[in-house]
C-alpha cells in the first residue's frame, strides 16, 4: 500500500481545507483514482488523498484496515462504506463513534470517503461527482492499493443515508447490504426540496446547483430520489431508522425539527418499499433528534444485517 507518515497533530479542518485547495494541481501526474501519501492516524487508521477527475481535485478518504493487514499480504477484504451527514466531512465517524474499536479484530476494511460540505453524494448538475468519486474512483484505489475485495456494503447518517440508499438503488448490485440512519429518502415529499435547498444555500452554493429546480428539472430529481429508484434495491438487504422528533421528543427542538421533517420522506420511501414487495428492516421510533446520539446505536442495530452481507460473524 501506499508508504504512510504519521500525523503531527493536524486537525481536521485543517486536512480538509487543504485537500480542496489543492485543486485541479492535485491530478498533474496522477491517474484519476490514485492514491496519493497516506497519513497515519493511528494502528490501523489511515487518511488517504484521491486523485479525483470526477471532482476535479483530490479528495480524502478516512480508512481503517483489517488488525492482520499487514500480516497477511495475500488476502483480501469486504468494505463497509460509512458516509457523512451535511456540513460535516470525512472524519465523522471515527470523531463521533468508536467505529475504529468497534471494527478491531473484524476483517474489513472501513472507508470513509468525502461527500463534499452538503454530504450529498450526488453527480450535481452544475458542480462535482460525488457518484463517481466514490463508487467508481474510491473502490478502484482500494482494489489496486489495499486489496479490496468486491464485496461492499454501505452506511450512512442524514445526506449520507441519502447517498447510501441512492447509490444502492441507483447501481443495483453495487452493495451487499445500505442501511440509513435518519436519511433523505424521498428527496420529493412535501417540504424536502425546499430542505435540500436549504442545506446547500447553507454552505453559499450556487441555488440550483445540486439538481436544477424541482419543477423544471423534474426528471433530474426523480432520477436521484432513492424512492422513485427503490425498484433497484430488491434482493439488497435494507436497514432504515428514523425517529419521529418533536412527536414525543424532549424539548431538544433543533435537532428535533430536523427528524421531523424527514419522517414523512422515510415512510414514503418505505412505503413505496412495501408495494413492491421489497424486504427492509425498519425502525421508526418516538421522538429522537438528528443527531449521533441517536445514530451511533443505530448503527449497532444494523450491524448483524451488515455484517452478514459481508461475510462476517457479529
Amino acid at each position: 500500500m501506499p508508504r504512510p507518515h504519521r500525523a503531527t497533530g493536524v486537525s481536521r479542518r485543517t486536512v480538509t481545507k487543504a485537500a480542496a485547495s489543492a485543486g485541479l494541481a492535485a491530478l498533474f501526474g496522477a491517474a484519476a483514482g490514485t492514491a496519493r501519501a497516506a497519513t497515519q492516524l493511528g494502528p490501523r487508521t489511515f487518511d488517504v488523498s484521491v486523485a479525483s477527475a470526477a471532482l476535479g481535485r483530490s479528495a480524502p478518504v478516512r480508512l481503517i484496515l483489517p488488525s492482520g493487514f499487514d500480516a497477511q499480504p495475500g488476502r483480501t477484504y469486504p468494505v463497509l462504506y460509512l458516509l457523512h451527514g451535511a456540513h460535516d466531512d470525512y472524519t465523522s465517524w471515527t470523531r463521533e463513534t468508536d467505529i475504529e474499536a468497534f471494527t478491531e479484530g473484524r476483517d474489513l476494511i472501513v472507508a470513509m470517503p468525502d461527500g463534499g460540505p452538503t454530504g450529498i453524494p450526488t453527480h450535481w448538475l452544475s458542480g462535482p461527482d460525488y457518484e463517481t468519486f466514490q463508487l467508481t474512483e474510491v473502490p478502484a484505489m482500494l482494489r489496486r492499493d489495499y486489496r479490496a475485495s468486491g464485496v461492499r456494503a454501505v452506511a450512512g447518517v442524514s445526506t449520507g443515508g441519502y447517498g447510501a440508499m441512492a447509490h444502492a438503488a441507483r447501481h443495483p448490485g453495487a452493495f451487499a447490504a445500505a442501511a440509513s440512519y435518519s436519511g433523505i429518502l424521498d428527496t420529493m415529499a412535501p417540504g424536502v426540496p425546499t430542505l435540500v435547498d436549504a442545506i446547500v444555500a447553507r454552505e453559499s452554493l450556487a441555488p440550483l446547483s445540486l439538481w436544477g429546480n424541482p419543477v423544471l428539472n423534474l426528471l433530474t430529481w426523480r432520477d436521484f430520489n432513492p424512492r422513485a429508484r427503490a425498484a433497484g434495491l430488491r434482493g439488497t438487504p435494507l436497514y432504515v431508522s428514523n425517529g419521529s422528533g418533536v412527536v414525543g421528543g424532549t424539548g431538544d427542538w433543533l435537532p428535533e425539527a430536523l427528524e421531523s421533517a424527514l419522517w414523512p420522506s422515510a415512510h414514503s420511501f418505505t412505503d413505496t418499499l412495501a408495494r413492491l414487495g421489497i424486504a427492509v428492516t425498519t425502525h421508526f421510533y418516538a421522538g429522537g433528534g438528528h443527531s449521533w446520539a441517536y445514530w451511533k446505536p443505530e448503527f449497532t442495530a444494523s450491524w448483524p444485517m451488515l455484517a452478514g452481507a459481508l461475510g462476517l460473524p457479529e
